[in-house]
């Protein structure tokens, strides 16, 4: 474990300590479930959109299109009459497709991420409202899709599924990321794309798949939130998750700079986020006030990774 990730673990266990003393509430059952079950919806496209921020890029489109595929889902399944196997194979897909779009804007055309994806971000939303009339979409009593249902929202041992798929996802991403050459060719394009490509690594290809991977996880996630809302509005749906996403990165020692980050940290990252908007919930603090949390925690990231970030890598190189 490398400093960043021992000091995000410290700052968690800190945060739910203090959250515990403040509110006996946060360790019931029930709201420990809650708090797992968002860790886990939040923690997988957050760790995609890691994936695109330790090449040095950004997404800006995660929760557009979880609004874009939470619509579609619902109208496969409900109003198409697809079979939930192929309504769920083609969510996925298509998460990937707008993941490829984005990268091959980026890799190919030399477009900056942030243009790139903030484009993605409106047409997708645009989209979603143009596609459901603007009119809320939902599963109703889920007849004929059960078993996606209880994937996607149910519990294994009492442990919530989307934590066990976070789990999962974190796992492989782990082995990607640490234990693979394309891992190595991701933190290299972030410290210096220049320098990989010299040096024989593919970058176009490893950046498109970058996009591709961020865009597969945000259809994970869509599916998920999706059954677990069971009520997609267009307009709003998804709104804002790019920067839970961005913070969770941040937070778990993801440079916006590019070039650092572990899926450990943000995974880390994803859990202080889900504990400090508990903390919110049960202390009965105004909600309004979500947002300004949110924004302190990435000030406070990118902040701490500027004054600290290049004696902690000189330390641990």
């Amino acid at each position: 474990m490398t400093r960043k990730e021992l000091a995000v673990l410290l700052l968690l266990v800190a945060l739910c300590a203090i959250v515990a003393t403040a509110s006996p509430q946060f360790l019931s059952v029930t709201n420990l479930q809650n708090v797992a079950r968002l860790v886990g919806t939040y923690g997988m496209f957050s760790i995609g959109v890691g994936i695109v921020i330790i090449t040095g890029g950004i997404d800006l489109s995660v929760g557009s299109i979880c609004a874009l595929l939470g619509v579609l889902l619902s109208m496969m399944l409900v109003e198409w009459g697809w079979s939930a196997a192929v309504a769920l194979a083609a969510v996925i897909a298509l998460g990937g497709c707008l993941g490829a779009a984005h990268g091959l804007l980026v890799a190919r055309l030399r477009l900056q991420p942030f243009i790139v994806t903030l484009c993605g971000l409106l047409l997708y939303r645009g989209a979603a409202r143009y596609i459901a009339e603007d009119s809320t979409k939902g599963f109703g009593t889920g007849q004929g899709f059960e078993w996606v249902r209880t994937l996607a929202s149910g519990t294994v041992a009492g442990v919530p599924m989307p934590f066990v798929l976070l789990c999962v996802v974190a796992g492989l991403a782990w082995v990607l990321l640490h234990r693979s050459v394309f891992g190595r060719h991701l933190f290299a394009i972030g410290h210096n794309a220049e320098a990989a490509r010299y040096s024989g690594v593919n970058t176009r290809a490893v950046l498109t798949w970058a996009y591709i991977l961020s865009g597969t996880l945000a259809a994970f996630s869509a599916i998920v939130i999706a059954f677990y809302t069971n009520s997609i509005s267009p307009a709003s749906h998804g709104n804002f998750y790019e920067l839970y996403a961005i913070a969770a990165a941040v937070v778990g020692g993801c440079s916006l700079r590019g070039g650092e980050g572990s899926v450990v940290g943000i995974v880390m990252g994803a859990a202080l986020l889900q504990v400090l908007r508990n903390l919110v919930n049960l202390l009965d603090i105004p909600g309004s006030l979500d947002f300004a949390v949110m924004g302190a925690v990435i000030l406070m990231g990118a902040t701490a990774d500027q004054l600290f970030g290049g004696r902690l890598r000189r330390d641990d190189g």
